[in-house]
C-alpha cells in the first residue's frame, strides 16, 4: 500500500502558481493552498527584497498553522530599466494587482528600446521543523516586441526564455517548466526535503 504524500502549506492564493507547482511535485507532497489550509487572509508583501516577502509569507503561516510550509516571491528583472519591476512586479501599475495593466506599462516604457534581456528570479522559503531554509531559481530570456499566448499568467505573454522563439504563454504548462524559474528552486528545496524527511516506506499489506 502506498503511505499518502507528505503534506505542506503553499503560502499562496494563487491558483496557477499551485498548478505549476504541483506539476513540479509530481504527487509527491501533497499541497495545501491557503483557502485550502483554512487560511483567509492576503499576507502582505511589505519588504524591499524577494527574500524577506518570501520569508514573510512562511512566518505568518507557520505562526497561524504550525505547520511545515512553503513561500515564494518572484519578480521579472529588465536590464534595461535597472532591474524593474522586480520586488514591484505583482503592483507593478499599482493596488491592486492587475497582470494586464502591469503588462501594458512594462511594454510602454520598454518602446524603442535595444536591449530586451530579462530574467524571472524566484526566492522559496521553506519553514520545517520550525527552522527557515532559502533556495533561488532564475530563467534567463528577453521581453517579447508584443504580447503573445493565452496560457499561463503575469508576465507570461511578454517573456521569451533563452533557447526558444515563443513567449512563456506560448507554452504548455510542462513546456514552460522546461525552463521555469519555479522548477529550479523547488528542486533545490525538494533536494533537502529527502535529505532531512525522505518519503516512507510503502506499507505491506496482509496476506
Amino acid at each position: 500500500m502506498t503511505p499518502p504524500p507528505r503534506s505542506l502549506v503553499f503560502a499562496t492564493r494563487n491558483a496557477n502558481k499551485a498548478r505549476e507547482v504541483r506539476a513540479l511535485l509530481a504527487g509527491r507532497f501533497g499541497i495545501l493552498t491557503l483557502p485550502e489550509a483554512g487560511i483567509d487572509i492576503d499576507i502582505p508583501e511589505p519588504h524591499p527584497t524577494i527574500e524577506a516577502n518570501a520569508a514573510e509569507k512562511t512566518a505568518v503561516v507557520h505562526r497561524l498553522t504550525g505547520q511545515d510550509c512553503f513561500g515564494e516571491d518572484t519578480g521579472l528583472e529588465v536590464a534595461a530599466l535597472g532591474g524593474a519591476p522586480g520586488v514591484h512586479s505583482a503592483r507593478y501599475a499599482g493596488s491592486p494587482p492587475d497582470d494586464q495593466a502591469n503588462i501594458r506599462l512594462l511594454m510602454q516604457r520598454m518602446q524603442g528600446v535595444a536591449d530586451r534581456s530579462a530574467r524571472f528570479r524566484t526566492v522559496f522559503s521553506l519553514r520545517i521543523g520550525g527552522a527557515e531554509h532559502r533556495f533561488e531559481g532564475t530563467c534567463a530570456g528577453h521581453i517579447a516586441p508584443l504580447p503573445a499566448g493565452n496560457a499561463g499568467f503575469g508576465y507570461d505573454p511578454v517573456f521569451i526564455p533563452d533557447g526558444e522563439t515563443i513567449t512563456f504563454a506560448e507554452m504548455d504548462l510542462d513546456g514552460k517548466n522546461r525552463f521555469s524559474h519555479r522548477r529550479k528552486a523547488l528542486e533545490a528545496m525538494l533536494a533537502l526535503l529527502d535529505q532531512t524527511h525522505p518519503p516512507a516506506a510503502p506499507q505491506e499489506t496482509g496476506p
